[in-house]
């Protein structure tokens, strides 16, 4: 062999060793993100291992087809086998820990209960609880049946399946934690993903560990645009709520298709004549569950505030009008979302515009009746465009718009602590770039002629740096945008809220959560781990700042529990809305009374809601 055929030979040596290492390099990336099986890890080797050894034994002097043939057989075998090893569901564990204990047995209406205490044994968790029958078959899109009861003990220690809805693939779900929610974390232990089915509807407790009695519970609501959402979330997860003194309960509903589709034929068939809130109903029957059964656990039935973030709060709004929760509850917490607009911007439709959207769906499937759409499997039913994202106005279960409700004081809440982060809508606009020239036009949708206003009153300014994300569109424009949907899509809500409220003598507490961090800063949901105490489930996203805050924030939320007003020995004083009109209370790197930064849109939003 010549000195330039060995030449040649090396350089091809080199680059097939770059190519492979960097190939290597990608398949690992993504078996990590794609939370692939430890056998698919240790196939993933041998295969490598196997693809480099034929290279260097087997064809160094075969010819370029011959090795190109190769190539593509090593990537389609580590495809094919990053396909089959993809991860196995696996029920959630109630709580963190090995070895943890049993608690002692609880007596329900349905029978006897064990959950498992948490490591401290400080606190006892009760996951998987049925609050009503599953909503399967015949009992698909109709109101939820009690639960039946069981026999010997039921042992309650993993959260059930979260509700049917859309789910990413792995790879993007991690890719989304790592970019967007700053929680991805390399680990050979999280090769599994949370089961889903249409049968889940339960509930999952957390109380203070041994005999309770008389104490004050919250019962929270997950957001997720009605489509999406699960309990077991670690953000609001109730363990550190329960070191406080409270019994925290959360559980899973029906979502998009399954919670929400509307049909004449199912109201005829309904002995209350509702349709298209069946997830709604699913809240009310949880509610339900909680009054004849709380105590149990040591809580008191009587004392029993709702809470809820972004959808979720919008259900929250929902339940303070509908007859059918009166006496469930008596104080609301709304966090980043209401329906109180007379004509909100999402989350809440008329029935006649569910009936149009269940009719589309009937089309969509080649069903002649809904009938026919039950005999589908629900996983073909996750296949439709249409989102079922709104609740109804039924005329049962909400029989009016909310506003009415409330200016003919029927809304049952006696008090209300809500507010909104400063980075609401910027999640939702990544797509959408936005420049000085168009700005004004961009906010039509949401302003009609008022948008030329809306746009004075922000001026174009682009997302400031700690908030804008490779996949933003941006523009000289995007930063005020942002905050003018904002305003329209969840502050104003809750500004519009709080003045039917203080119409009626009920107080409010409104905050503004502004405080950057290394997790979703203040963004949408971004508060949720600080009221919930839950910081430490993703601790390198936080410094001290941000758990003294926490802290601040748990404290304003306990007291508001127990007693309705958030105010406590040691805290920043909050003031109602009837104390400091248009005043919010700042959660941030202080706490501190400001007023709420869009006092100018909403005299905006008003005109463009008394249009007609």
């Amino acid at each position: 062999m010549n000195e330039h055929a060995k030449e040649r030979k090396a350089s091809r040596g080199i680059l097939f060793w770059i190519f492979f290492s960097l190939s290597a390099l990608l398949w690992i990336i993504l078996f990590e993100l794609g939370k692939n099986t430890l056998w698919g890890w240790a196939l993933l080797l041998v295969l490598l291992l196997g693809w480099a050894v034929f290279r260097v034994r087997r064809l160094p002097r075969r010819g370029f087809f011959l090795r190109l043939l190769a190539f593509f057989a090593a990537w389609l075998l580590l495809a094919l086998l990053f396909v089959i090893s993809g991860p196995p569901e696996r029920a959630v564990p109630a709580a963190a820990g090995s070895n943890l204990q049993s608690t002692e047995e609880i007596q329900v209406a349905q029978g006897r209960l064990t959950g498992l205490r948490t490591q401290d044994g400080a606190v006892e968790v009760y996951a998987g609880i049925p609050y009503a029958q599953p909503p399967v078959g015949e009992l698909r899109w109709r109101e939820p049946q009690p639960p039946e009861p069981w026999e010997g003990v039921r042992v309650c220690d993993h959260f059930a399946p979260m509700s049917m809805q859309p789910r990413n693939h792995p790879v993007i779900s991690s890719l989304m934690d790592l970019f967007g929610y700053h929680r991805f974390q390399i680990s050979l232990e999280d090769n599994w993903l949370e089961p889903m089915s249409e049968d889940s509807l339960y509930l999952n407790i957390w109380k203070p560990a041994g005999d309770q009695r008389g104490l004050p519970v919250l019962v929270y609501i997950h957001g997720g645009s009605l489509t999406t959402g699960q309990p077991s979330y670690s953000e609001y997860n109730g363990e550190a709520l329960a070191r406080e003194g409270i019994v925290v309960v959360n559980f899973a509903y029906r979502l998009g298709v399954f919670g929400y589709y509307a049909d004449e034929a199912l109201a005829a068939e309904s002995p209350n004549g509702t349709t298209g809130n069946y997830g709604l109903l699913d809240q009310i029957r949880a509610l339900e569950w909680v009054r004849d059964n709380i105590a149990a656990f040591g809580g008191d039935p009587s004392q029993v505030t709702v809470a809820g973030e972004s959808a979720g709060a919008s259900s929250v709004n929902a339940l303070c009008v509908s007859p059918l929760s009166r006496g469930l509850f008596v104080r609301a917490i709304a966090e980043s979302s209401g329906i109180t607009a007379k004509t909100p911007y999402h989350t809440l439709r008329s029935l006649e515009q569910a009936l149009e959207t269940g009719a589309a769906i009937r089309r969509e499937f080649g069903a002649d009746s809904s009938e026919a759409l039950r005999a589908l499997p629900a996983e073909k039913l996750l296949q439709s465009s249409y989102p079922n994202d709104s609740m109804t106005v039924d005329g049962w279960a909400i029989p009016q718009q909310p506003y009415l409700s409330y200016e003919q004081g029927l809304n049952h809440e006696t008090a209300l602590l809500q507010g909104f982060n400063v980075h609401e809508a910027d999640f939702f606009c990544m797509g959408l770039r936005v420049d000085a020239e168009d700005y004004a036009e961009k906010l039509r949708p949401l302003y009609g002629d008022w948008a030329e206003a809306a746009a004075e009153a922000f001026p174009p300014q682009e997302q400031v740096p700690y908030y804008r994300y490779l996949i933003d569109s941006g523009g000289t424009a995007k930063g005020s945008y942002d905050l003018c949907v904002s305003a329209a899509w969840f502050t104003y809500s809750h500004y519009n809220w709080a003045r039917l409220l203080k119409a009626q003598g009920v107080p409010v507490y409104t905050y503004y959560f502004t405080k950057d961090n290394g997790g979703l800063g203040s963004n949408h949901a971004g508060e949720l781990p600080y009221f919930y105490g839950n910081l430490d489930k993703h601790p390198d996203n936080y410094d001290g700042s941000d758990y003294a805050l926490s802290d601040s924030m748990m404290r304003y939320y306990v007291n508001f529990i127990k007693t309705g007003d958030p105010n406590g020995p040691s805290l920043p004083h909050w003031p109602a809305a009837a104390e400091a009109e248009d005043q919010v209370l700042e959660l941030g790197t202080e706490i501190r009374v400001v007023p709420d930064p869009y006092l100018a849109l909403y005299p905006l939003i008003d005109r463009y809601q008394n249009r007609e």
